[in-house]
């Protein structure tokens, strides 16, 4: 296929988290804050002029300096993180919206602090306490949670608008961004899609990590672009896939599972665009901040939420995803040391094989995969699997 106008310009953009968009954004007088996890609602980090930036640490190398302060057995995101903001690559945050959801996060949000890794006097943490079910007063809960510990400290630290007309005017934006990111999206639901997983990886990792007035015209102009794009009249994938799990911001990932022949159709994974791209309904006559914070509480595909209906949740959505998108098995996917994700991969993915019927390969994984000559094993294993059996189900068709 032709190649997409911006794909160079997003790589390029993805390389830091401070990236030429977010120097533009704050040269224009627009306040960086920094994000981490699905709990701390995207758009409320884009009200008024404050504009959000969810924070990655591509091209990690060692991190030792991290593990002496969180040991070796905590989630290498963290680690890395930390790592990154003691080298100082997050000087330039204005805030860092934080949520107390997983410890290996909470320990790496408190060593910045503690070893002063960004030195702007107004800058701060927010530690918000984030519910483990979702129920009328837990949405209260969040609710007070956001507007004390976030949208007050930016309206008094930086006088931020945070009044419900600029909240109003973030999901807005927002939804347009779901939009787009969902329209290209769902064209992988075609037998051959005009944009491959690892563009639309790029694409969506973009969206997260660039202001959204700034990177909105681009994003627009790349859905037109692949509206018109003609795929290759031979595919080169050999099966399709969905990937589910914990989060995935390394784009070597796809990359490495594409590259073994599988085309990444559907993704329900932390920084894809489930959750994430699904636009926010707002209703009249009632208060949008708790709107906004129902939304995100609802949509979360996070496993720290355990009551019995978001683990179900999550089961179906996965179910849901890989029948919609045409895919052929699934990818459950887990980072090394994630608590959360340790007790929900091994259980979920046995049931979706089990249960649902689906064939599923269940990895867990570095944050930077690189270039694992194992990983790319268990992939390569996996297509193979995945065309034998299409193959035998096609035979059994035919002697029908």
């Amino acid at each position: 296929m032709k190649d997409l106008k911006y794909l160079i310009e997003f790589e390029n953009l993805l390389e830091d988290a401070d990236n030429a968009l977010v120097r533009q954004a704050q040269e224009e007088g627009g306040i960086a804050v920094g994000y981490t996890c699905y709990h701390m609602p995207e758009v409320l980090c884009n009200v008024g002029k404050a504009f959000s930036v969810r924070i990655r640490a591509p091209r990690t190398g060692s991190i030792d300096i991290a593990t002496y302060y969180m040991s070796n057995y905590t989630c290498e995101y963290a680690r890395s993180l930390l790592e990154r903001a003691i080298e100082g690559g997050y000087q330039f945050l204005d805030a860092l919206a934080g949520v107390d959801a997983c410890s290996a996060m909470n320990r790496c949000y408190e060593h910045m602090e503690i070893l002063n890794c960004n030195t702007k006097p107004n800058f701060f943490v927010s530690h918000c306490d984030i519910p483990y079910k979702v129920e009328t007063y837990t949405v209260e809960q969040m609710r007070t949670q956001m507007r004390i510990h976030l949208l007050d400290e930016l309206t008094a630290r930086y006088g931020v608008d945070t009044s419900d007309e600029a909240l109003l005017k973030a999901v807005e934006e927002h939804n347009e961004v779901c939009r787009i990111i969902t329209e290209i999206g769902n064209l992988r639901k075609l037998p051959n899609p005009p944009v491959t997983g690892y563009e639309f990886h790029v694409i969506v990792l973009a969206s997260y990590c660039c202001p959204k007035a700034l990177i909105l015209p681009k994003l627009r102009e790349t859905l037109e672009e692949i509206r018109n794009r003609e795929p290759d009249e031979k595919p080169k994938f050999r099966a399709r896939v969905a990937v589910v799990g914990s989060e995935i911001d390394d784009l070597d990932f796809t990359r490495l599972l594409e590259d073994a022949g599988a085309l990444v159709v559907a993704d329900r994974y932390c920084y894809g665009s489930t959750p994430g791209r699904e636009e926010i309904v707002i209703n009249e006559g009632e208060d949008i901040l708790t709107q906004i914070v129902r939304h995100y509480m609802k949509t979360s595909e996070c496993a720290r939420y355990m009551s019995e209906e978001k683990i179900t949740q999550r089961r179906e959505t996965a179910d849901r995803l890989a029948h919609e998108y045409g895919a052929d098995g699934i990818v459950y996917e887990q980072m090394k040391f994630c608590d959360f994700w340790a007790f929900e991969r091994p259980l979920a993915s046995h049931i979706l094989h089990d249960e649902y019927g689906w064939p599923v390969l269940s990895i867990d994984r570095p944050y930077n995969v690189r270039n694992s000559g194992q990983l790319r094993t268990r992939f390569q294993a996996f297509v193979e699997a995945l065309e034998i059996k299409r193959i035998h189900a096609a035979e059994a068709k035919e002697e029908e």
